[in-house]
């Protein structure tokens, strides 16, 4: 009698076993799936942060030809401005 309890106890822990190994089962399958979302995010978020430090780059040299062609216009501006003025400008006599 007392061999048939053991192994009756014996065959439930087995189970209980299995089942516990079939949730790690489950538990480590979830985490797997978990890393590849969470992998997959990071990977688009990288090909995000590429494609904007690649527009900031556009955007900076961009604003270093704006500050160019603004400097090249500012000094044409005052040089018309001295062109004119001296044409205006009465004539002196000496």
């Amino acid at each position: 009698m007392c061999y048939g309890y053991n192994q009756s106890l014996s065959s439930r822990s087995s189970l209980r076993r299995r089942s516990q190994d079939g949730e790690d089962d489950r538990v480590v399958e979830d985490l797997r799936d978990r890393l590849a979302e969470t992998e997959a995010r990071l990977r688009r978020a990288r090909a995000r942060e590429a494609e904007l430090s690649r527009r900031l780059e556009q955007m900076k040299r961009f604003v270093s030809v704006m500050e160019i062609m603004e400097t090249f216009l500012e000094r044409r501006f005052q040089e018309q401005k001295d062109r004119i003025a001296r044409l205006f400008s009465p004539v002196s006599t000496k």
